[in-house]
């Protein structure tokens, strides 16, 4: 072990390489995460629900459903998915997009979410270079990848992953050399704050949520994780790109224009790019306003 790490800090190309390999595998458990939360919280709410009122309805879902078990089948021929098939885009290119047993199609976001997992994580890794903050902003990397395509499908940012997000900026700045750990603490009340603030205007103002808690609890984290400094680049950046990609959806779609968009991949994206160059966006701003 001790090796392995002279050896990543000897040699950066080793050093991601050894990244890009380990974010791949944890990108297809990634995968999981983001199908399978989802409908464990689902079950959990109906089964506090049935045991709080104490309905007659049963639950029916007797067998263990949780991110290891039931194994990875396919969904439509249930054909169990073996070691060989399961390596990380590999396996996609070599079943050609489907199922080796009925031939379904399985979906390309598979491969995508596995490699967008490593290239971010390697983005990262070349980014801080072989350091602590290389290795905290791997796992920040990895639960905003699963926080942003849940809230794509679901519409929902679970506490399970957002508010260990939250723990770990604020510890993560202990030793942090670029956030203080006062910095760190502002950021989180004024990240989950400020957007607490603008729910409850509008709310007061249209008698309409306009975004859920989830969000108030991501910024949170966000500002953990970059201080309160940066916080005004994320909500800019967030806002800016969500309205140009909400209003280009509802348009090229045919969508109601009250129909809910997810705020928390705009929040995700607009956080990562702060971490590495919140610097430099602020920089640009100041100098295009002058």
């Amino acid at each position: 072990m001790d090796a392995t790490l002279q050896l990543m800090a000897d040699s950066p190309a080793f050093f991601l390489s050894f990244v890009f390999i380990v974010s791949l595998m944890i990108g297809s458990f990634l995968n999981v995460v983001i199908y399978r939360l989802p409908v464990m919280m689902e079950r959990s709410w109906k089964a506090d629900f049935q045991a709080h009122f104490n309905t007659d309805e049963q639950n029916t879902q007797t067998d263990p459903f949780n991110l290891v078990k039931p194994d990875s089948t396919c969904p439509k021929c249930q054909h169990k998915i073996r070691a060989w098939e399961n390596i990380p885009v590999i396996s996609w290119l070599i079943l050609r997009g489907k199922c080796s047993h009925c031939h379904n199609r399985i979906s390309i976001r598979y491969p995508f979410v596995e490699l967008f997992t490593a290239l971010c994580s390697v983005w990262i890794a070349w980014h801080f270079g072989y350091s602590i903050s290389a290795l905290a902003g791997v796992l920040l990397t990895w639960l905003l990848i699963a926080l942003i395509f849940i809230d794509i499908d679901s519409m929902l940012l679970p506490d399970q992953l957002t508010l260990p997000l939250l723990w770990m900026g604020l510890l993560f700045s202990i030793v942090n050399p670029s956030v203080t750990s006062i910095d760190s603490i502002i950021g989180a009340s004024a990240g989950y704050l400020s957007l607490w603030s603008v729910y409850w205007v509008f709310k007061l103002l249209t008698g309409k949520e306009g975004m859920g808690y989830g969000d108030f609890k991501l910024l949170a984290a966000l500002g953990a994780w970059i201080g309160w400094q940066y916080l005004p680049i994320v909500i800019l950046l967030s806002s800016l790109v969500g309205a140009i990609i909400g209003i280009s959806i509802l348009t090229l779609q045919g969508k109601d224009k009250g129909q809910a968009i997810p705020f928390g991949p705009y929040l995700a994206i607009a956080g990562w790019l702060t971490l590495l160059y919140g610097d430099w966006i602020a920089a640009q701003y100041w100098q295009w306003v002058r």
